[in-house]
Order: structure tokens, then C-alpha cells, then sequence
């Protein structure tokens, strides 16, 4: 099956009555033994803000949204959720929808039985539960497909019935725990971009965990990318992709190339071009430079280098290059330019700022 559907293309009236919500994490601790999942992180997301947790396996952006609903009782801090600390509160008392990666969708029930489970649960009547049922599925371009089983949809129309669950109870905020990461690539972009959609026209208070940056960067508001337990920066995926606040970031976050470089008053000095350093000061002295591929440029002459490869991406192309003392670059490109393996050819580093860290000898 396919998940090509049309979406709505309204939201239903009393769905958009929901309100987003404030929500803070203050100096949340969570620990696993003598492991510290969680060191001490803070963050506040605004109401109707879409905030991703970004970062790699283990970085603890799992554990944080576990925390935030409830299923994983913090070892220390606050968590606060307008204006009322619920650190104490059970899952079910905070008002939050929850879509996982697994769809978790009961097989005895049909589509529509399955988004009414939750008001079922709240006691709403059954005239209520069904038109409010309805209404879900039709904002995620489900409503002909009321009445089949898990079976009988797709990937992509599962995860859409696990969306409608969590959004029929109107809740303040909503939790997105690596909801794509089981689409094919084509069903992923699709229904992220729904996704987004959805929150803006509901206005929901939203917090999307991935380990996938182009996911985070085109449907975030803001992202936080953690790394062991910690925030290593949260900012707009501009702010992140532009001026990286530590190497990790600049590392982790886009591609880079990794160029061995100078300091030298505070400008990194590299193969001829003379660089503004982002993030904290240092000293003068080696260190390795974060370039963007896209802040290299293949011209007519400067420092020669010969094409190991280019691809073609549809709307660019990569090249990669080596230089006379072995060092790799990746370039992004026009696809008009179309080098080819062993051409010579001369790059130069444009003067955009850029991350470093401090290089051994």
C-alpha cells in the first residue's frame, strides 16, 4: 500500500480549540545507576513553539521526552508545565499526547476505534467520541479509511491513526518520540511536512525527538542538540547551521570538512583565507577548522587539487578533492560544473566565519 492521501486542508473547529502550553525543564537530573542519562539540563519552550531534541544514540533526547511525560521519574530538577511543577504528576494526569516510533495500535480495533480509545478512557459520551473520532481522521486524510484495521493500512496511514489518538484528546502538548524512523524515505518527508502543518494550525506546544538533522532543521522551530546528557546548543536550525556555538555542533549538525589551520589574533588562517572563529576565544596556535562545503569554491586558479569524485544530488552537486599535502574537501556545487575523477583542478576557501577545536602536533 501507499500513503499517498490527500490532508485536510483545514482544521476542524473543536480541535483547534486546544491551546499550546508553556513547558520548562529546570536542572533536570535522571539517572540509570552510576550512569547520568540526564546532567542537569534546562530548557523552556513557549506555547505553540516546535522544539526537536536532536542528537546522537545515547545523547539522552529520549530520556528527556520521557521525562517530560511522565514515563521516567527524574532523579532531580523541575518540570514545569504552565506553571505547575509535574515532576510528581502521573502520565496520565498531564494532559499530553505521545506518538512513538512504533505505532502501537490495538488490531482488534479499526481506525476510528483506535482514536476514540482515549476518550473512552475519559469517560466522553459515545455521540462525542465518534464525531470528535471523525473529525481526527479527516485532519489527517483518513476519513474513508474509518473502519479498516492496522492490517490493512500502511506504514505511513498507522502512524497518521497513531497522530489522530494522540491530538483527539486536545492535549496542551504534544510528544513526537522518532515517529518516522520505520517510513521509507519518500512517506517520511510526506508526513513530517504534515506533521508541521498540523501543529501550526492546532497551535500545540511540540517536541519531536530525532537523530536525523534534515528532519530536526526542516520542521523545528528550534532545535536543541544534545550530546551525553547535556544541551550542547539550542537555537533556530539557522542559528545552529550558520554559527555553530561549540565544535560538536559545528560537527554534527551539516556537513563540514575538518581542515587543519592557524589562529592567529583571534582569525583562522587556512590555505590562504583568513576566517572569523565562532564560539568562545582562544589562544593563538594550531587547531582543526570546521568548513562548510558549501564555503569552498572550485575557481580558475588558487591552491591546486585534484577531484578524487562529484555526484550529482539533483539540486547540486558534491565534489570531493584532495590536496597536495593529502588533505580531503568536500565542495557543494552548480550541477552545471561537472568535474570529473582526476581532473586538476584550484579551490579556494571563501571568508565565511567557522568553529574550531584545538589541534595536537
Amino acid at each position: 500500500m501507499t500513503s499517498s492521501i490527500p490532508i485536510a486542508s483545514t482544521i476542524a473547529p473543536s480541535l483547534s480549540a486546544s491551546t499550546g502550553a508553556t513547558v520548562e525543564l529546570i536542572g533536570v537530573v535522571k539517572n540509570y545507576g552510576t550512569h547520568r542519562a540526564l546532567n542537569s539540563i534546562d530548557f523552556s519552550i513557549t506555547p505553540g513553539e516546535f522544539v526537536a531534541l536532536l542528537g546522537p544514540s545515547g545523547c539522552g533526547k529520549t530520556t528527556a521526552l520521557r521525562a517530560l511525560s511522565g514515563l521516567e521519574l527524574i532523579d532531580g530538577g523541575r518540570i514545569v508545565i504552565d506553571g505547575d511543577d509535574v515532576a510528581g504528576v502521573p502520565t496520565n494526569k498531564r494532559d499530553i499526547g505521545m506518538v512513538f516510533q512504533s505505532y502501537s495500535l490495538f488490531p482488534h480495533l479499526t481506525a476510528i476505534e483506535n482514536i476514540e480509545f482515549g476518550l473512552r478512557m475519559r469517560r466522553v459520551s459515545a455521540s462525542e467520541r465518534r464525531g470528535r473520532a471523525t473529525e481526527a481522521l479527516d485532519m489527517v486524510g483518513l476519513a474513508s479509511f474509518a473502519e479498516r484495521f492496522a492490517h490493512q493500512l500502511s506504514g505511513g496511514q498507522q502512524q497518521r491513526v497513531a497522530l489522530a489518538r494522540a491530538l483527539v484528546t486536545r492535549p496542551r502538548v504534544l510528544l513526537l518520540d522518532e515517529p518516522l524512523s520505520a517510513l521509507d524515505a519518500k512517506v517520511r518527508v510526506q508526513l513530517r511536512d504534515e506533521i508541521r502543518r498540523i501543529q501550526i494550525e492546532l497551535g500545540i506546544t511540540t517536541v519531536f525527538v530525532t537523530h536525523d538533522q534534515e528532519e530536526a532543521l526542516a520542521v523545528a522551530d528550534r532545535v536543541a542538540v544534545m550530546r551525553e546528557g547535556v544541551i550542547e546548543q539550542i537555537g533556530t536550525p539557522e542559528e545552529l547551521y550558520s554559527a555553530p556555538s561549540t565544535p560538536f555542533v559545528a560537527d554534527f549538525v551539516g556537513l563540514s570538512n575538518r581542515i587543519a589551520a592557524e589562529l592567529v589574533d583571534g582569525r583562522v588562517i587556512v590555505h590562504g583565507a583568513s576566517m572569523a572563529l565562532l564560539g568562545e576565544p582562544m589562544a593563538d596556535g594550531p587547531v582543526t577548522a570546521f568548513v562548510r562545503p558549501e564555503n569552498v569554491e572550485i575557481v580558475s586558479s588558487g591552491v591546486p587539487a585534484t577531484v578524487v569524485s562529484s555526484s550529482f544530488l539533483g539540486s547540486l552537486r558534491r565534489t570531493q578533492v584532495i590536496l597536495s599535502d593529502d588533505s580531503l574537501l568536500s565542495i557543494q556545487h552548480h550541477v552545471d560544473l561537472r568535474p570529473q575523477q582526476g581532473d586538476p583542478v584550484f579551490v579556494r576557501l571563501t571568508a565565511s566565519p567557522v568553529s574550531a577545536v584545538r589541534r595536537t602536533l
